[in-house]
């Protein structure tokens, strides 16, 4: 009777320990931070001095994981060696049992799913699980490489401790970037009430950003939630450096006065585009936009958009004080002269209003000219955008504009 209830003594703690590995496989002790936590890890980070050591820290994280990960799956047919019975392979004695093998034996399981069936041959369809797992590999690359990726500004947000931070979108994953990471330099070191101010003025130039295309480095991950936490002040510095500060084989800078370059629209107002050339940001005013007057820059460009700049000028004071000046109206050829021509003296044409300024009404005429008028016959006053009649009376060729009077207005715009 001694060896039965020795037995179902070690029965009873082999049931035990299974309890216990069930209750540790539903909750892992998982080393992994929250979003939360991802944001003030970050603020810690930036109070330390940059050392290598607490570079290697997230790569030695990862190889514990990698040697955490749990063995990979045996198939059905080793498994069955490991239990002293033959193999499937060790079953077919002789080419004679192979047919009645594949007719009467039970098939084999499979060991992985079949791949998508597709309708054109050797074609190849990923799933949408797939796709989301070749995106997170790729972000966890970049947050190893420190590499630079780029996504939309999707939205601005206020968590629970009071901190605002920008929303990025990345191949359908949330990024998050805290205020101070935008690198949205106002002024230097607010207090008080200029705080406050300066916080507003951020909030509103977020807000005029939604949908513009912004670089970021990846700073932190969570595997679990697949929180991402991201710089863009890091992607803009870096880019600085590169492409403001070193110079090339020939001793040049990469941008440089005169030179024309691909820049990103980030925000747009009625009388000013701002846009972000590699790091660096400049607002382009209205009348360096284009040879023909324009009432309201949204007519034309879009946040989000990609335009080609000429740079003016460059000041490289230091990498984080740089600062141009760009226009883009000299990338494009001067039609003012040629649309002037086709003009007549003591004819009328169609046109919008596209400003009023001291009396003086600018007019875009629908052939493309630049015009001027000092009066308008309408009992009504001109405003913005409202659709007009002009008379030519005289060609000012030397500052490419007509010079006229309005006779009438066709429809107002209110």
């Amino acid at each position: 009777m001694m060896p039965k209830k020795t037995e179902e003594a070690d029965i009873d703690n082999t049931t035990d320990k299974t309890q216990e590995v069930a209750e540790q496989a539903k909750h892992p002790d998982s080393s992994e931070l929250d979003i939360n936590d991802l944001l003030e890890s970050m603020d810690d980070q930036q109070n330390q001095e940059a050392s290598e050591s607490s570079q290697e820290k997230p790569k030695k994280s990862s190889r514990k994981k990698k040697e955490s990960l749990p063995e990979p799956v045996v198939s059905e047919a080793a498994g069955n060696e490991s239990e002293g019975e033959p193999a499937d392979a060790l079953e077919v004695s002789s080419n004679d049992a192979v047919p009645a093998r594949l007719a009467g034996g039970a098939a084999r399981k499979r060991t992985a799913p079949p791949p998508i069936l597709t309708i054109e041959s050797k074609t190849e369809v990923d799933t949408q699980e797939n796709l989301e797992e070749t995106a997170w590999h790729e972000i966890r690359n970049a947050y190893r490489t420190r590499k630079i990726l780029a996504g939309s500004l999707g939205g601005v947000e206020q968590t629970e401790a009071g901190k605002t931070i920008a929303i990025v979108n990345y191949n359908d994953f949330r990024i998050v970037i805290p205020m101070k990471e935008m690198m949205i330099n106002l002024t230097r070191n607010p207090s008080g009430p200029e705080y406050d101010d300066l916080m507003l003025r951020q909030n509103k130039i977020l807000g005029n950003m939604l949908g513009a295309e912004i670089d970021f480095i990846v700073k932190g991950i969570e595997s679990k939630s697949r929180s991402i936490v991201a710089s863009r002040k890091d992607a803009m510095l870096r880019k600085r450096q590169l492409f403001y500060m070193n110079t090339d084989s020939a001793g040049m800078y990469r941008i440089y006065e005169g030179r024309i370059v691909q820049a990103r629209v980030i925000a747009v107002a009625e009388k000013v585009v701002r846009v972000e050339a590699f790091g660096v940001e400049c607002s382009i005013m209205a009348r360096d936009l284009s040879w023909d007057w324009i009432g309201d820059a949204h007519e034309r460009f879009s946040v989000g958009d990609q335009i080609l700049v000429r740079i003016l000028s460059v000041k490289r004071n230091n990498l984080e004080e740089i600062s141009i000046k760009a226009d883009i109206k000299s990338v494009s050829d001067n039609t003012s002269h040629e649309n002037l021509k086709k003009c007549r003296i003591q004819s009328k044409y169609a046109g919008k209003v596209t400003d009023v300024h001291k009396g003086v009404v600018y007019i875009r005429l629908a052939n493309g000219a630049n015009a001027i008028a000092h009066s308008c016959y309408d009992r009504r006053m001109p405003g913005k955008k409202d659709d007009i009649s002009f008379a030519v009376t005289h060609i000012d060729e030397d500052r490419g504009v007509a010079v006229g009077i309005i006779t009438r207005i066709i429809k107002q715009n209110l």
